[in-house]
């Protein structure tokens, strides 16, 4: 099939490097002109455990704890409808969730780990050189920060990972370069946890699907979705290009493009935020990733560098909230004193996580003929990408995928 991908993010790039694979022949269009230069560039890095990762999965980390004038999520003056009904929807799915006798975002589970096997089988076949590291601690401070915490470790355990509930000591051992003072009520550790960078995979791949016979156009602005015949119309040229299929990874972006076609996605930016800094000494430094449940940020090495991420922003903002920068750079102080150096060479940076309010992704036929969906994946972009890549292109293949498809069914929403 000739097929058009739009967006070259994380997820746009895995999926036309897994369609590429398939024998399709593959057209990638972004508006910008590299892979991975908006939401996917500067990731806080950690892929798995997935449900680890703030807002990624509603109800699982205590919902409540999240909205407040100090909570990480902070609400923008500019807040329109659709977000305030966004967040409407959000809280309900968080107390469903939070009530339910079974744990929350199992079938989001599932889909992160076989994400996290796809990503380490093309790493491996493919030799790919990405800055990654093994192994995920999350503190708990206090006894609050173990019972927010107790779906997540409930969820874990009923999907195969392993956690292990260690005390104080022993993760100051697991991360010897945290600070003696940070008060701890203990951990949960992943030794299977995983974080690596981003970008650099997504650049590495994409030179994989290149390879493949993917073509990548850069500078492309996609106007609209054509769906008679299918195609698209890419800014500045006189026709449509036509396509037996469109696949939109586009992000929050995608709205602009499914609203004319009568598709309607509950889709939000929420805003996050990560600092990334020189380490100072690897002893003072994590040694892989950490996630504070306490103020919901996640802390990972990558190579060099230590990278915290977390805030989530809802409204139109064209910086960094002052407050969520400055609550990062307090807890990788309170954390890693001493562990990275701020004279120079740190980088701020603000992307867009496009989230559905049940926090799962859009996978699959849109329900437009020719038109498909690979979008939403929130906070879990990267951590999911590699997996929803490969359930798409099964799907579009007629292929019986490797996990059903319910949970994330663009339909659900329709």
């Amino acid at each position: 099939m000739k097929i058009a991908i739009v967006g070259a993010g994380i997820v746009g790039v895995t999926t036309a490097y897994e369609l590429a694979a398939d024998g399709h022949a593959v057209t990638v269009f972004d508006r910008h002109n590299a892979a991975a230069t908006q939401d996917s560039f500067a990731t806080g890095g950690l892929l798995a455990p997935a449900a680890a990762i703030p807002w990624a999965l509603p109800g699982l980390l205590a919902p409540a704890r999240w909205l407040g004038r100090k909570a990480p999520l902070r609400l923008g003056r500019q807040l329109s409808l659709s977000d305030l009904s966004w967040l409407h929807q959000w809280r309900r799915a968080a107390a469903r969730a939070a009530h339910s006798p079974q744990p929350a975002g199992l079938a989001l589970l599932q889909l992160a780990r076989y994400s996290q096997a796809r990503l380490l089988e093309l790493t491996q076949q493919l030799d790919l050189p990405f800055e990654h590291s093994s192994s995920t601690l999350l503190l708990l401070r206090s006894a609050q920060d173990a019972e927010a915490a107790a779906p997540l470790l409930k969820a874990l355990r009923e999907t195969g990972h392993t956690a292990l509930e260690v005390d104080a000591d022993t993760a100051r051992r697991i991360e010897p370069g945290l600070s003696p003072t940070l008060a701890l009520a203990g951990a949960l550790h992943l030794p299977d946890g995983l974080a690596g960078n981003c970008r650099q995979f997504a650049l590495l791949l994409r030179q994989a699907a290149q390879r493949q016979g993917a073509d990548f156009q850069w500078s492309a602005a996609v106007e609209r979705v054509c769906t008679t015949p299918t195609g698209l119309q890419i800014q500045g040229e006189a026709s449509p290009r036509p396509f037996d299929a469109v696949v939109l990874c586009a992000g929050a972006q995608a709205a602009a493009l499914l609203h004319p076609l009568g598709l309607r996605l509950p889709l939000a930016a929420l805003h996050g935020s990560t600092l990334s800094a020189p380490m100072r000494e690897a002893l003072h430094a994590p040694q892989s990733a950490v996630v504070d449940i306490a103020s919901g940020s996640t802390i990972a090495r990558l190579g060099q560098r230590v990278r915290i991420a977390g805030g989530a922003e809802l409204g139109r903002a064209h910086e960094a909230h002052p407050q969520t920068v400055h609550a990062l750079y307090r807890v990788l102080g309170e954390c890693f004193p001493g562990g990275v150096t701020h004279a120079s060479g740190v980088q701020v940076w603000r992307g867009a996580r496009a989230m559905l309010p049940d926090g799962a992704p859009a996978i699959g036929p849109s329900g437009t003929p020719g038109v498909w969906l690979n979008l939403g994946h929130g906070a879990s972009g990267w951590a999911l990408a590699c997996g929803s890549a490969r359930l798409l292109a099964d799907q579009l293949a007629q292929r019986t995928p490797a996990l059903p498809s319910e949970s994330w069914a663009p339909q659900r929403w329709q």
